[in-house]
């Protein structure tokens, strides 16, 4: 699709207009609960709050934000979308957060009736449960201007923490059928 840009006063008339493609950047969030999960919810709301932010400056620059919600609900599906850890959040394929740390996370607990250890976000030598908006701002920002590259996310092998927490949840929904 092609969209023409526009000048900086706002005046389509007064510069001259060029063709520019319209560049697409993709956000993926997945996450295995946005019910219960204080994690997953608050990650939900962070990262509204960060496309928001960001939105007009992107798509001044000629970028369309698209996001996509999945939620990860097995042990396959997790080892085809490459999740290793809830709740994650890629731009262009890559998470923007290479370091994955897990740390005990009593609401996902509650969704499995098991001790399950989910993500800790680590931003500016800090240690977060849920990814500071400012975190996400910055990787977006970086993914824009530090031409990454998009790439493909691989079939990997489900960590055991994920492996407990869908056996749990499937055990806990056949008992309750």
């Amino acid at each position: 699709m092609e969209q023409k840009s526009k000048c900086c006063c706002g005046d389509d008339n007064c510069c001259v207009t060029s063709e520019q493609k319209v560049k697409k950047l993709l956000i993926e969030f997945m996450y295995i609960d946005l019910t219960v999960c204080d994690r997953c919810m608050g990650t939900d709301a962070n990262l509204e709050d960060a496309i928001a932010e960001v939105a007009s400056v992107l798509k001044a620059i000629g970028y369309e934000i698209e996001v996509q919600k999945t939620l990860v609900e097995s042990e396959q599906q997790a080892s085809e979308l490459g999740f290793v850890s809830s709740p994650t959040i890629r731009i262009n394929g890559q998470d923007i957060d290479l370091d994955v740390k897990e740390s005990l996370c009593e609401s996902c607990g509650d969704v499995c009736g098991e001790d399950v250890d989910c993500r800790v976000w680590t931003w500016q030598g800090q240690e977060y449960t849920t990814p500071p908006r400012a975190m996400m701002i910055d990787a977006i920002l970086k993914h824009v201007y530090g031409k990454q590259q998009a790439t493909q996310s691989e079939t990997k092998e489900v960590p055991d923490n994920l492996k407990k927490f869908f056996a749990a949840k499937a055990k806990m929904t056949d008992a309750t059928n």
